[in-house]
Formats: structure tokens, C-alpha cells, sequence
């Protein structure tokens, strides 16, 4: 067939309707989207091995001959065995294959293959299970570097390879973004031969060269958009001066002396905010339980001392009422009003909140994103806080901004408890100073971390029975919602293959291992009341064991909880994981996170052990960016500022700078690229940071 860039999936042969669904869910509709579906790792296929030859260690090819017809045992209800011997001139191989019974009309006698999987040794057979094979005469999957991608429930690696495979044609005559002189300056390789080298490449150097071209070309992208961004902070004008206050006053309401980082944090914040010649866009990052809070609090405090107002957005009704109720105690002596406003307040409660509001009777108001909801006004908003930056766009910021009484846009204090390496949230919050608080304040209950394999599941439900009994409260986290139906791809593990799912696993847990106990269950899929509740009832204590998915990493805080097991540890990234372990140990109680995985992986074990080993979140997020690079790191951002697809902003420091360095030649030239040799940038980097258009202006 003849594939252009526009090509939809479904025109591809063996992809359907329901496989377009799930390609969709990648964000895959088109061949040219598969053009950018980078791999995210390669496995060398190149050398064939004969069967004694071949070594234990890891996947390898064979090269052999079937010496007889494959058969078919069905074991038990969904349980089937395929079977078959092939041989070559130095031995035998036992092949088996769990629950592919096509293997039996695929594999003939006395043909040759060519099978790639890890080769073990029984007794005297050496054996192989679910390897991918293709006959010998027909290779496109071994005797190649095979891509390894980013996969989704019921899309193997086999069929998006073959899918890409199917779309390279369309890669020839890729037109050229970059300017001929950057090019030409930094020794890029061209568009086209990018491309298909970075999906299937000729050799090493080869792979070299188009990571290479497309890690700077992204960089470099990124580089000229956040200069645009810096542009438009310079071009927004006055902020709304918050006159500094003595900082004893502050600091005598709390019930607690602030750690140093917080301090600094605090006088950061307070000469931002003080300043009439631009508004504060500040990130403040700091672990788990160092103290942000306080510093938002400080925020308010001066907010309401200047005689204007603060907004303060949380992610989660649950959190939103966490919030208010800590901000109230804590200032409540100074006469600063703190208010709430959440969609499941009453029509009652709205209204009389909103009236507040717009006459200047609230100070500082907690909410959800009903603050930015129509009929919300502000009599004097000075300042936003938006809780946790990634459940938290460019839009909704920009959305309350808007409702602001002045003519001047309001200060914006970010919080974020995943912690970045410092160089990487200067690119990524292109538009924010970043604020570190890289200090814990004494007390906090230490964390204990065990990595557990599956056959110690029994002792391990025995410890939260003994939890349980003591008066504590647990989380079981899964990394699933439902169980995949999905059957594997041939010669194909599916990736939702034993994966604990929410939904399944609790009914089971209350039905078989705590019929006595109360179970909870939490998932994305839930609607937003019902999760509010399910979050509710287990801050209350009315839920002893809560089953959820990563819905509760931005959590609530119970301090009674001291156990949080994760099920399929090895499926997390360690950030998320560090973040995870965080909803455990905010109460007195020795505190504890058990991490289950039943992964043959050492890479991945040694990956669980690094947690467990530490918890400096900014050592473990460096770990995370080291192995998994940024786009997994990041997950679904929405602070309007790309992801990126291809470089590790880690390990790719030294051609960061080559970017910035070229994009700041680029601009001193051509500020506003309108030279007709940059148009093509600057429509790239317009796509690119499509969630900020008005950067452009």
C-alpha cells in the first residue's frame, strides 16, 4: 500500500477498529505519528546462535529446524500448552508456548526458523518459553537491531514495530525544519535518514548519528519556545505589590520552628511579591512532608496583611478541605479569613462564599476547580498557589488570573512534591523561578522499605492484619484498574500479563484474606464524588484497608496510616513510587513500605533497592531520569510545556547547551523568527507549545 504521513492507522492492514482504539490511547491515529514514536530502547538481534552455542544469559536467536508438528494440550480452563522439538547440527531445543495456540499451524515440520527468547537449562534440555520466531527465509523481526517501544493493553511491541516498519516509506524526502547553517554548524544528520535509523538502524553508529540529529532538534525547539516564554513574562507587566512584612509575626503562628530551607523559601517569596516591576511565577519544590505548606501560608499571610486576596487551588476536594482546615487554625489568631469553595458544597454555601469574595470579606480562599467556575469573583486577588503543578495547566492558572479585580496579574507560587534536579526544572518551568526547600524538619517518622517477591505474599498480609490490630490503617496500591482481556500478540507477551488489578483484587482480599477487616477501593475511573468519598471515609478511619490505584499519590493526609504495600513495584517509575511511599509516615507510628514484584529483571531489582536504600527524593528522581529519561519522569503534564520525546534531559546535558547556545544565536539574529529560512522553526516550536499560544503575540 501506499503510506503518505496522513495515512490514518485504520487503513493498515491487521490494525481494525479495535486496535485503532487502542493506538489511539498512545496518541498514535496517523503513519506520521509512528514516524515519532521513538523507541525507547533496542535489542541486538544480529548474531544467530546454533542451539549448544547459544548462551544463558538474556534473549538471544537461534537458528533451528522443526523436527516435528507442534501439539496442542489444553491443561485447565484458560490454561493451554503448546509444544515443539527443533533441532540444528549441535542439539535439541524443548520449546513451549503458553496459551498461543495458533503456534500449532504456524510451525511446520521440517522447516527452519529462526526463535528469539531466553534459551535454559532442564536437566540435560536446554528449552525456551514464548520465544517470537519467523521462518528463516522470510527475517524482518531478528537478524536486525529491533526497536523496543512504549507499549499500551493489547498492542505488542511485534505489531507497532511491524506498523512502523509499514510507514518509514513515508519518511523519504522529509522536508528540513533546522536551518541549513545550524546543520551544517553542529554536524547533524538529515531529517530522512534520521528517522528510519532512530527506528530501525543500520548499526551502532548509525543509531549514534539519528539520536544525535533528533535529541538536538528537540532541545533546540525547546530552547527557542521557553525564550519566547521568558519573553512574555517580561512583556506581562506589574504585578500587584504586596508590602513586606516583619517575618517574627509570621513565624510566631506556627506551632513549630520552620527548618532553614523553609525560611529562605519564605523570604524568596516575600521579596517576589514585593515587587511592582513583574509578577511572582515561582515553583517551590521540596519533598515529601518538607513544609510547603507553611511557605503558601506565609504567601497568604502577607497577602491579607497588604489588604488583597489569595487563591489557593488544590487538586482534590479531600485535599481542598485539608487545606482550609489547617490554614484556618494556623491564622485564624491574626485575623486573616480563610474560606472554602468546593463543587459539593451546597447552592447556599456558593453563594454566600462568592459574595464573600467579591466584597472583600475572605482573605484567603482554599479551592477546587470550582474557583474558576463562572459567577466567581475576586474583590482584590493578588495571588494564586496552585498545589501540585501537574494536576494544574497554563489554562487554569491563566482562567483564575483572569478573575482578579486589578488591572495587574496576580502573583502565581507553584508547589510540587516531586522533586527535579535542578537543572531540568530550570528547562522545564521555562516560565518559573524555582525555590528548592531540600531540608525535612525533625521528626518525621522514618519510612522502612522492603522489596518482597511473591512467595512472602502470606507474611506480608499477616503484617497488615498485625497493623490493623494495633489500630493503624493501610494502602494497597495496584498498578491496573480492571483486568486486560486482551490475549497476547503471537510470539508476544501481553503487557498487562499479571498485573494486579483494583477492582478484582479487592473482592478477592475481602472475600478470602480480610473478611473481618473494612476494604475501600480507589480508582480513576470512578467518578469524582465517589472518589471523594472512598478518600473521605478512609481519612475518617470507617476504611481500615484502602485498595487504590496512583490516585492517591496526590493524597490526602492520614496520619493514621503506616502501611503502604505496591503491588507490581516494578511497573512505577522511583519518583512515583518515593511519591507513593510519601502518604505513609505523617503520624507518630514507625512507618513502613513494602514493595511486591514478582520481576525476573536485576535491572529492575536494582532499580527497587535504590528506594529502598534511600529517601532523598531529589537522589532517587536523579536515579528515575537516569534509567527511564524524562517523558516517563514526567508522566501527563499539564503545565503547557512539552514533553519530551526522545532526549534525557540527564544524560543529555552536554547537547542542551549546544541547543541553547545555537537557539540564542538563532534569536540574536532573527527575535521574532520572520525570516523566511525560520518559519519552519517557528512553526515547530508553535506546535510545540501549542497549551501557550499566546507566547507568540
Amino acid at each position: 500500500m501506499d503510506v503518505t504521513r496522513d495515512t490514518p492507522l485504520t487503513d493498515f492492514p491487521g490494525v481494525g477498529e479495535a486496535r485503532a482504539k487502542k493506538l489511539e490511547k498512545l496518541g498514535l491515529t496517523s503513519a506520521g505519528d509512528l514516524l515519532t514514536w521513538y523507541p525507547r530502547d533496542y535489542e541486538d538481534r544480529r548474531r544467530i546462535y546454533g542451539i549448544q552455542e547459544a548462551p544463558l544469559e538474556g534473549r538471544v536467536c537461534v537458528a533451528a529446524m522443526a523436527a516435528e508438528h507442534p501439539r496442542l494440550s489444553r491443561i485447565r480452563k484458560g490454561l493451554e500448552l503448546v509444544q515443539v522439538r527443533v533441532v540444528d547440527n549441535t542439539g535439541a531445543l524443548h520449546l513451549t508456548f503458553f496459551n498461543q495456540s495458533y503456534v500449532e499451524r504456524a510451525i511446520r515440520a521440517g522447516e527452519e526458523y529462526i526463535f528469539f527468547g531466553a534459551v535454559e537449562v532442564q536437566g540435560r534440555r536446554r528449552t525456551m518459553v514464548n520465544p517470537i520466531f519467523e521462518r528463516a527465509d522470510r527475517q524482518s523481526f531478528t537478524g536486525c537491531i529491533m526497536p523496543v517501544y512504549r507499549l499500551t493493553a493489547g498492542i505488542s511491541n511485534h505489531l507497532l514495530a511491524a506498523l512502523v516498519r509499514q510507514a518509514l516509506p513515508c519518511a523519504e524526502g522529509l522536508p528540513e525544519t533546522l536551518p541549513q547553517h545550524v546543520r551544517q554548524a553542529r554536524r547533524l544528520a538529515a531529517a530522512e535518514f534520521s528517522v528510519k535509523n532512530i527506528h530501525f538502524p543500520e548499526d551502532e553508529e548509525a543509531l549514534d548519528l539519528a539520536r544525535r540529529r533528533l535529541v538536538f532538534e528537540e532541545l533546540f525547539y525547546l530552547a527557542v519556545g521557553l525564550s519566547f516564554l521568558k519573553d512574555r513574562r517580561d512583556r506581562e507587566g506589574a504585578g500587584l505589590p504586596v508590602p513586606p512584612q516583619p517575618a517574627e509575626e509570621f513565624l510566631s503562628l506556627l506551632p513549630f520552628t520552620p527548618t532553614g530551607a523553609q525560611r529562605r523559601v519564605m523570604d524568596e517569596v516575600a521579596a517576589d511579591m514585593a515587587d511592582s516591576r513583574r509578577p511572582m511565577n515561582r515553583l517551590v519544590q521540596g519533598d515529601v512532608g518538607s513544609g510547603k505548606t507553611a511557605v503558601a501560608a506565609c504567601a497568604g499571610w502577607l497577602c491579607a496583611k497588604g489588604g488583597c486576596q489569595g487563591a489557593l487551588m488544590a487538586p482534590t476536594e479531600v485535599l481542598a478541605g485539608q487545606h482550609y482546615k489547617s490554614l484556618s487554625a494556623l491564622l485564624a489568631s491574626s485575623g486573616v479569613r480563610v474560606g472554602l469553595l468546593t463543587g459539593s458544597m451546597t447552592a447556599a454555601e456558593k453563594k454566600k462564599t462568592r459574595a464573600a469574595l467579591a466584597a472583600g470579606e475572605i482573605d484567603f480562599v482554599v479551592g477546587t476547580h470550582a474557583l474558576i467556575s463562572e459567577g466567581v469573583a475576586f474583590h482584590k486577588l493578588a495571588l494564586i498557589v496552585a498545589d501540585e503543578q501537574h494536576r494544574f495547566g497554563v489554562a487554569q492558572r491563566a482562567a483564575l488570573a483572569a478573575k482578579s479585580g486589578e488591572e495587574v496579574t496576580p502573583h502565581v507560587l507553584v508547589m510540587s512534591a516531586t522533586p527535579i534536579p535542578r537543572t531540568l526544572a530550570l528547562m522545564i518551568y521555562g516560565d518559573l523561578d524555582v525555590s528548592v526547600i531540600d531540608q525535612l524538619p525533625p521528626g518525621r517518622t522514618p519510612i522502612s522499605t522492603y522489596v518482597v517477591r511473591e512467595d512472602k505474599r502470606q507474611r506480608m498480609y499477616n503484617f497488615v492484619r498485625k497493623q490493623v490490630a494495633e489500630g493503624r490503617q493501610a494502602y494497597i496500591i495496584c498498578p491496573a484498574v480492571e483486568e486486560n482481556p486482551d490475549a497476547a500478540l503471537p510470539g508476544e507477551e501481553s503487557p498487562a500479563l499479571n498485573l494486579k488489578a483494583v477492582k478484582t483484587y479487592a473482592e478477592k482480599l475481602q472475600r478470602e484474606v480480610f473478611p473481618d477487616l473494612r476494604l475501600g477501593i480507589l480508582h480513576g475511573k470512578m467518578k469524582p464524588r465517589e472518589k471523594e468519598t472512598a478518600m473521605a471515609a478512609f481519612a475518617s478511619g470507617q476504611t481500615q484497608v484502602l485498595v487504590a490505584t496512583t490516585v492517591v499519590e496526590v493524597g490526602v493526609d492520614v496520619p493514621n496510616a503506616s502501611l503502604i504495600i505496591i503491588e507490581n513495584a516494578d511497573r512505577f517509575g522511583l519518583s512515583q513510587l518515593h511519591q507513593l511511599r510519601g502518604r505513609v509516615g505523617r503520624g507518630q507510628h514507625p512507618s513502613h513500605c513494602v514493595l511486591i514484584t514478582g520481576t525476573r529483571s536485576l535491572e529492575a531489582m536494582e532499580r527497587l533497592h535504590t528506594l529502598a536504600s534511600t529517601t532523598d527524593g531529589f537522589k532517587i528522581s536523579e536515579e528515575d531520569l537516569r534509567v527511564r529519561g524524562p517523558g516517563d519522569f514526567f508522566g501527563n503534564r499539564q503545565h503547557g510545556l512539552p514533553q519530551m520525546k526522545l532526549a534525557d534531559l540527564a544524560g543529555d546535558m552536554r547537547l542542551l547547551s549546544e541547543a541553547q547556545e545555537a537557539a540564542r544565536e538563532l534569536l540574536a539574529e532573527d527575535p521574532r523568527l520572520t525570516a523566511p529560512e525560520n518559519r519552519p522553526v517557528w512553526e515547530r516550536v508553535r506546535r510545540l507549545f501549542a497549551d501557550t499560544p499566546d507566547i507568540f503575540n
